[in-house]
């Protein structure tokens, strides 16, 4: 036995680690920090239990709670509302915009679409609100059937609590519930010993059993609690005597499953009818539960026998002893009473209070074709989309087309929906929705919209080569029929050319080109942005020259204010490819800020990871590691938020530029093998060119040289061919293979000479000063130094001023080199790029220079986020402002900033410019 604690005899038996694990929490957070943990075991191995030693020992806390119900993991943010719903008198202590977001995803107020994030961090603050007083525990019974949104928020805010008295505790059922908060600290729960297993067993039941009966039960249960206290209660005296028809085949989950389906089928008819709606409303209201037994003509009183078998109970709420009551209860009925009790629930729910639970009911109550219920679904999905629940959305238009009666309105119904579900990532959903649409009497424009849907569903679901075809072959059957999607969906198909790149399936960038520059164009000579970059991207695969002055028309016209800013979110991410490809930093870093700032102010949740990983190149080339470092983790935690899974192109980005050589070396194998395996091609190519910017870094050039000409193999991958001629350049030079060298540099001057940014001539000197002697190997450095010292690519300039050194060097002129190898070794330092500072301290110990090493330790040592958040507070930005920034809480906030004070050794705000600068 466990020893008594909390005031609770904690008589579990065989429990006694597992006890002192949430022992350690409790202490934990009553010290101060916060805590979480998942309980992942098997069904009926006593998670419950545990969660129940949990409460008992946090009586004096503020307790929330919410248990996930299979039934209900459609609708979205229902599993959020029943753990938010003892805190939300704390509401109005929120923030405006997320006080507004977790109002309207709950129905209290009409609004805007919220984004997934903003309630997220609505969420984190109003829990962090709640620990205010009293620490807060938020207890979580069959994590496994939360909703999707709700298990993301819940991880969300999870992975973001640090300083608060805040502990989040969940059980999930193994095998149904591994990937449900998936990576939080987790504690399995096992089965019990043979010896506490059969003290267990032998304690509860009453009679002779048989020796090799127990043994088999013993074996069989592996240890699970509730099969050793429940299957006894369903066998005969038979059974026990000698093991005569003991269901050995089915799994212990079914066995207990089973069990509780015949005690249930011992109750009278009108208790299990009571119980099936019980079971079919997740919400454990009484009064609904009592007004639905009403619609159903049953008495109230029909629940004692269900109360008395121990199965059921009505408090303040209804609730099931354990949560495989509720599925057998539900999965045991007849279609026919299941029907009869979704509808007595409709009835009993209030149309104007709950229109989308009354809506949900009436569709799982109606048999076959209801044009009635099936608009009354579209109306729901509506309101789910307003406020961001697009699974929920998903699912009534799902429902919606199945209920339909009419053919041609049942095509038009299948179609939104597909399109919703590829939206919330149910991709089996939406092929099976398409399948509905092409059966059906569609027209011509359903017919392109089902070509259109079907492409963008395999672009989303994987970013390879299988999309490209399909999205051409959309965008020219819609030219006669809607020329402007039939524009954007080439667009389109110029985004999944790029990202298929050398793995295309033969339909590559010319491709594209080709039909889009065929397609009809606007008939009110007003192109939009959309337009412009659509010309400027079919022009670009044609000749670089000629293209250039198209490409800045568009980025011009995307840089203007009267562009709205739902277009420009649209349109931005096409836009720094462009500004890349034209070395155009300063149009680069305009569009970026913008694509992040829209995205953040705009609530934009699946937009932010590309705005995210689109901003790190450019802090990485301006020489803001730590800022881009903070970005990548917010990028990782976006992700894991809403679910998706990219290549970590800021990551590596990052860890090359540091000198990283076995995390950068890591993320580029693997990244290779995953893009290449979804035909990613220009994930191959990033990660080709990474990894020869990584071996120049320190010196490798052979191995510099060999990823650099695989990085350059194909001219149409754009950005990573660019930059991968720099790197072919160097490394070339370096190991004497001057004939590669000059290749290269009459393709990278070519697009130079064209680009005629400081940032393209100041990398086009610099590389054709290493093809020079003398005299005119000197005046491109210079050349090199002065145009890049006006851009803001302050990485490319310390490059500059090291390889300017390292010739100097090798020219015997050993003050000069010092000088120009003193600055970039500066530069390099300062910035955290150690492969490259490394490298220039041997070239100053090579000119007899005395270098005192430098590395992490030597600088402050700030963490990415610390720095980010000192940077903020820096600039005065407010505690709470700061952390609905980074998507943390104020107290979070206030805990990393005492550290930033006790590193720098300051103690007010006033002081952080001028340490941040020391």
């Amino acid at each position: 036995m466990v020893a008594e604690a909390g005031g609770r005899a904690a008589g579990l038996l065989g429990r006694r680690s597992e006890c002192e694990a949430l022992d350690r929490l409790v202490a934990d957070v009553v010290a101060g920090a916060s805590r979480i943990l998942v309980l992942r075991g098997d069904a009926g191995v006593g998670k419950s239990a545990l969660l129940g030693y949990l409460s008992d020992r946090v009586a004096d806390w503020r307790i929330a709670s919410a248990v996930g119900v299979e039934s209900e993991m459609e609708l979205a943010y229902s599993g959020l509302h029943q753990l938010c719903a003892p805190m939300l008198d704390l509401l109005e202590r929120l923030p405006v915009p997320q006080r507004d977001a977790l109002a309207t995803v709950f129905g209290l107020s009409a609004g805007p679409v919220p984004d997934r994030l903003m309630v997220g961090l609505a969420t984190l603050t109003l829990v962090a609100e709640a620990a205010g007083q009293h620490p807060l525990i938020c207890l979580v019974e069959d994590a496994q059937w939360l909703d999707h949104a709700s298990a993301q928020i819940l991880a969300f805010v999870a992975r973001r609590l640090l300083a608060e008295r805040v502990a989040v505790v969940c059980a999930a059922r193994t095998g149904t519930g591994d990937d449900v908060l998936a990576g939080l600290p987790s504690l399995p729960i096992g089965g019990l010993s043979d010896g506490d297993a059969r003290t267990l067993l032998l304690g509860n039941v009453h009679g002779p059993l048989d020796a090799a009966v127990c043994d088999q039960i013993i074996t069989e249960s592996h240890g699970n609690p509730l099969a050793l206290l429940e299957l006894p209660r369903t066998w005969r005296a038979a059974d026990v005597a000698g093991g005569f028809g003991f269901p050995a085949s089915r799994p212990v989950a079914g066995k207990i499953e089973q069990s509780y389906v015949q005690r249930l089928r011992m109750l009278p008819s009108d208790t299990q009818l009571l119980v099936l709606a019980a079971a079919a409303e997740p919400l454990g209201d009484p009064v609904l539960l009592h007004r639905a037994a009403e619609a159903v003509g049953i008495d109230m009183a029909a629940a004692a026998p269900a109360m008395d078998a121990g199965l059921l109970q009505i408090r303040g709420r209804v609730e099931f002893t354990h949560p495989l009551v509720r599925s057998a209860a539900y999965r045991a009925a007849t279609t026919a009473d299941r029907h009869r009790v979704h509808r007595a629930l409709a009835v009993a729910t209030e149309a104007k209070a709950d229109p989308d639970r009354r809506a949900w009911h009436r569709a799982r109550a109606t048999p076959g074709p209801d044009e009635d219920v099936a608009t009354e679904l579209v109306r729901s999905a509506g309101r789910a989309q307003s406020r961001g629940g697009l699974a929920a959305a998903a699912a009534f238009l799902a429902r919606a087309t199945e209920l339909t009666p009419d053919p041609a309105k049942r095509v038009h119904r299948a179609l939104d929906a597909a399109f919703a579900n590829v939206q919330s990532g149910a991709f089996d959903v939406a092929c099976a929705l398409l399948a509905v649409a092409r059966d059906g009497p569609a027209d011509e424009f359903q017919r392109a919209r089902i070509d259109m849907v079907r492409a963008q569903l395999a672009f989303a679901s994987s970013r390879g080569n299988e999309a490209t075809p399909l999205l051409l072959a959309a965008a020219r059957r819609l030219e006669p029929l809607d020329v402007g999607l039939a524009r954007q969906t080439y667009l389109d198909a110029f985004s999944a050319a790029h990202f298929a790149g050398r793995l295309h399936d033969g339909v590559g960038i010319a491709d594209v080109a080709l039909a889009a520059r065929a397609a009809p164009r606007p008939s009110d000579n007003k192109p939009t942005a959309g337009d412009l970059l659509l010309d400027a991207f079919g022009a670009l695969a044609d000749e670089y020259e000629a293209a250039v002055p198209l490409c800045r028309d568009a980025l011009q016209k995307l840089r203007r204010d009267e562009i709205s800013a739902r277009e420009r979110l649209r349109w931005l991410w096409q836009g720094l490819v462009l500004a890349l490809e034209l070395w155009d930093d300063e149009s680069a870093h305009i569009l970026s800020h913008r694509h992040l700032q829209i995205a953040r102010t705009m609530g934009a949740l699946t937009e932010l990871p590309h705005a995210l990983s689109s901003h790190v190149p450019l802090l990485v080339f301006c020489g803001e590691l730590s800022a881009a470092a903070s970005l990548v983790a917010e990028s990782q935690s976006v992700k894991e938020a809403i679910g998706i899974s990219t290549a970590p192109y800021g990551a590596l980005s990052v860890a090359a530029w540091r000198g990283k050589a076995r995390e950068a070396t890591e993320l580029i194998e693997v990244t290779i093998r995953e893009a290449g395996s979804r035909g990613e091609g220009v994930g191959v190519a990033y990660s080709e060119y990474t990894h020869a910017l990584l071996c120049n870094s320190l010196g490798q050039y052979e191995a510099a040289l060999a990823a650099a000409r695989r990085a350059c193999a194909d001219p149409e991958e754009v950005i990573a061919h660019s930059r991968g001629l720099t790197e072919l350049i160097e490394s070339a030079t370096r190991t004497g293979r001057t004939d590669l060298a000059a290749e290269a540099l009459d393709r990278l001057a070519g697009k130079a000479r064209a680009s005629g940014t400081d940032w393209a001539l100041g990398v086009e000197a610099r590389a054709r000063a290493l093809l020079c002697e003398g005299d005119d190997a000197e005046g491109r450095f210079r050349a090199a130094v002065e145009h890049l010292s006006r851009a803001r690519v302050r990485a490319e300039l310390a490059r500059a001023h090291l390889l300017y050194g390292e010739w100097l060097r090798r020219a015997n002129r050993r003050v000069d080199a010092r000088g120009e190898l003193t600055i970039a070794y500066e530069m390099f330092s300062a910035m955290g790029m150690e492969g490259f500072a490394e490298r220039t301290r041997r070239e100053l110990l090579a000119t007899g220079a005395t270098v005192r090493k430098r590395s992490v330790e030597t600088r402050n040592d700030l963490t990415a986020q610390e720095a980010q958040i000192a940077r903020l507070a820096r600039d005065g930005l407010s505690n709470p402002e700061i952390g609905e920034q980074l998507f943390i809480s104020t107290r979070t906030v206030e805990w990393h900033l005492r550290k930033v004070f006790t590193k720098l050794g300051i103690s007010s705000r006033r002081q952080l410019r001028g340490a941040l600068l020391r």
